[in-house]
């Protein structure tokens, strides 16, 4: 049975959730932070095109989207997270052909925050989750004000907090699922959810994968005695590609998804953590009000103009077939 969820009027968010700006440095380096133009991993001679796709991943613009996890009973995780962790619901995506739908909830437009999708499959009530996630990381001004509230609601909270090896004050949580919250005493932070931390089996090769494939950056380093990331991207195509050229494992290829215009890729990390790309043009158009439907038609004519860029097409060094 599919659960009744009350969406808030998109007038109702302009009134809770802070402004969006559009800022020239959204994406990639953080603000006063240089990096070396050089890539992580060794140089070896290469073509022209494998040089371009190279320099891709941090040519590209790119941020976090959303954090994609499932949960058992879809009416009491989007009450804990609007109760205890102040989210608000952003939209909803139904697939009741599929049987399963979609939450997005955050603390902020999407075009600008990091958001978590909650995910429900009609039915299914319990998740083995696995020991590879260590936490989701919330900021909080005050942790021990924000267990009191948690408690007074009638959820489960520690009584005290805790500090890490730097000093930091924080407390660990967990949702009506079982996944893990780690709140962290920080104020003024514009990203309220601004930490996913998973384990690896080599932090060496995943740093430097995540550094040349995914173009991020190594912010800190500390060393102490998730279902799926997702990450916005000019092009799926030059994405998939960079990635593949890094041995990183496709798990979809680049192209739109059945039944919705949207462009995604697919891949697995050195450690088989899974990510997916999204277009940012086809993410921000989800964005749109007239959007929120439970499915969009997918015209024929972009399925078949499409069908050829998934097999590799590189705009800059390849014609489709039948020229363009």
């Amino acid at each position: 049975m599919m659960p009744q969820i009350r969406m808030p009027a998109n007038e109702d968010l302009d009134k809770i959730l802070p402004p969006s700006p559009r800022s020239p440095h959204m994406y990639g380096s953080p603000e006063g932070m240089t990096y070396s133009s050089k890539l992580a991993s060794p140089r070896a001679k290469t073509s022209p095109r494998t040089r371009m796709l190279k320099k891709w991943p941090r040519k590209d613009e790119r941020r976090m989207l959303n954090v994609v996890y499932r949960v058992g009973n879809i009416e009491e995780s989007i009450e804990y997270y609007q109760e205890c962790l102040g989210m608000h619901i952003l939209r909803r995506i139904d697939f009741p052909e599929d049987k399963y739908l979609t939450v997005f909830m955050g603390y902020g437009y999407e075009d600008n925050h990091l958001a978590v999708e909650l995910t429900y499959n009609y039915g299914v009530t319990k998740y083995d989750l696995g020991n590879g996630l260590n936490h989701f990381g919330l900021a909080v001004p005050n942790v021990q004000a924000t267990l009191n509230e948690i408690r007074k609601k009638g959820f489960p909270a520690p009584e005290s907090t805790s500090k890490d090896l730097n000093g930091n004050v924080y407390a660990m949580i967990k949702d009506p699922t079982g996944y893990p919250f780690k709140l962290i005493q920080r104020a003024g932070m514009r990203e309220r959810l601004w930490q996913v931390s998973f384990k690896v089996g080599d932090i060496g090769a995943a740093i430097l994968f995540y550094q040349d494939a995914y173009g991020m950056f190594l912010l800190a380093r500390n060393d102490y005695p998730l279902k799926q990331l997702t990450i916005g991207t000019e092009d799926v195509y030059k994405t998939a590609n960079a990635v593949e050229l890094q041995h990183g494992k496709t798990t979809r290829p680049p192209g739109p998804l059945p039944g919705i215009p949207t462009k995604i890729y697919g891949c697995l990390d050195p450690d088989a953590w899974k990510v997916v790309f999204v277009d940012n043009r086809d993410f921000s158009r989800e964005q749109e009000p007239s959007s929120f439907i439970p499915r969009v038609t997918t015209s024929i004519e972009l399925e078949r103009n499409s069908a050829w860029r998934c097999l590799g097409f590189d705009p800059m060094f390849d014609k489709p077939p039948g020229g363009f």
